[in-house]
């Protein structure tokens, strides 16, 4: 008989009834240090005071009116994303997938309302995951995601990750665009080396083509810097946000220059949800936090303690570990053994890491993660790796 759930998921036997910080706690009294932060979500660990203030104070006035009126806490929210990025105009969503799906429709839209309508291609990659949507799993194209969907929505050319060759050959004056990840999550923690990025950007520069940036994961302070792509000094046209922009709470959005957005006119898109009054309060208090220099030069701190670590952790257990990978506080450990091992290890050990591709655990800890929980990590993590490497 089929559960009340969907049994979409394989979940770990755990269940938690309390977050703080960057633990969590479950009802026997058992305290798990979370370098998973729900995949990246909760930015500034659990029940943190702004949020929970933030939307405490919100729900006492308004939750939902729909985008039929104007809404104070969006245009307070979109206002600070604009101020802090390239973007000239923001659409808020509730999700990354959604985000996706706007993405590749404003791209499109651009050369359709530019005199192209068959200006449509979108160039993807592999290891790609830009969501669950008919619309992402086309662009992602993997095995993986797409088996049992067809017919799968079609416009996507998929090209090896890191063959600039293939890339350049590629871009031709049907390219819409070129959509990726600075830093692939999903996919194992592949870091896009910054002048790759550059050089990305250039030939979208030459050929016209619109550059989509898909942050959900590697943006909102995660790296580093407010966003991942800043680091290679360069600026997409589009940007899909999700993730940590809401610390918890579902928000999305796409961030896009005035030229990319230029075919969105009124009706072309629309969302009940996207942008209600509780998720862009709580949105706003996060961008409060994490656009600051103050809270980015902790991220950077924390992440050069946590990185050090664990090249000594790898050092000492090389039957198990083999490499890190990725920026900031988006990093990435491969595994010699099984990573469900590892992952099954960690629980054991009280210390939450989520799998991904290329037999990676990912370190995804609350921006917040202090000095001392970085030892504990490395402690936990240590503890985990033995029982591994005795099986």
């Amino acid at each position: 008989m089929i559960p009340s759930i969907l049994p979409t998921y394989s979940r770990a036997p755990l269940e938690f009834t309390k977050g703080e910080g960057s633990w969590l706690m479950t009802a026997d009294g058992r305290r798990f240090l979370d370098l998973g932060a729900g995949i990246a979500v909760n930015a500034l660990g659990h029940a943190h005071p702004a949020l929970v203030k933030a939307l405490t104070d919100q729900a006492g006035k308004l939750w939902h009116v729909s985008n039929l009126y104007q809404i104070p806490q969006q245009q307070a929210l979109a206002d600070k994303l604009v101020d802090a990025t390239f973007a000239d105009t923001v659409f808020f969503t509730n999700s990354g997938t959604e985000s996706c799906e706007l993405a590749v429709k404003m791209a499109r839209k651009f050369w359709y309302e530019k005199g192209d309508p068959d200006r449509v291609e979108i160039i993807t990659f592999s290891g790609a995951f830009h969501g669950r949507s008919t619309a992402a799993i086309a662009a992602a194209g993997s095995e993986k995601m797409t088996k049992g969907f067809g017919p799968l929505m079609p416009g996507f050319t998929h090209l090896d990750w890191g063959d600039h060759d293939a890339l350049r050959a590629a871009l031709t004056d049907r390219t819409a665009a070129v959509l990726i990840e600075p830093v692939q999550g999903e996919g194992g923690i592949r870091a896009l080396p910054d002048q790759c990025l550059k050089g990305l950007r250039e030939l979208c520069d030459e050929t016209g083509a619109l550059l989509i940036l898909d942050e959900v994961q590697c943006g909102m302070g995660r790296t580093g810097k407010l966003f991942a792509h800043e680091w290679a000094g360069v600026t997409p046209d589009i940007m899909m946000v999700a993730k940590g922009i809401g610390g918890g709470f579902p928000l999305g959005a796409v961030l896009a220059t005035e030229q990319a957005a230029s075919g969105m006119t009124a009706g072309t898109h629309g969302s009940t949800y996207g942008g209600n009054p509780l998720a862009c309060a709580v949105g706003c208090a996060v961008m409060d936090h994490v656009a600051d220099p103050g809270f980015l030069a902790h991220v950077n701190q924390v992440a050069g303690q946590l990185r050090q670590g664990l090249e000594g952790l790898i050092a000492s257990h090389p039957d198990v570990f083999e490499e890190v990978r990725g920026a900031g506080l988006m990093l990435g450990i491969k595994c010699k053994a099984p990573n469900a091992d590892i992952v099954q290890a960690g629980y054991d050990a009280q210390v939450i890491t989520v799998p991904a591709a290329d037999n990676v655990i990912r370190l995804l800890p609350p921006l917040t993660l202090s000095a001392d929980e970085v030892t504990e990590a490395l402690a936990r993590l240590d503890r985990a790796a033995t029982q591994a490497s005795n099986g």
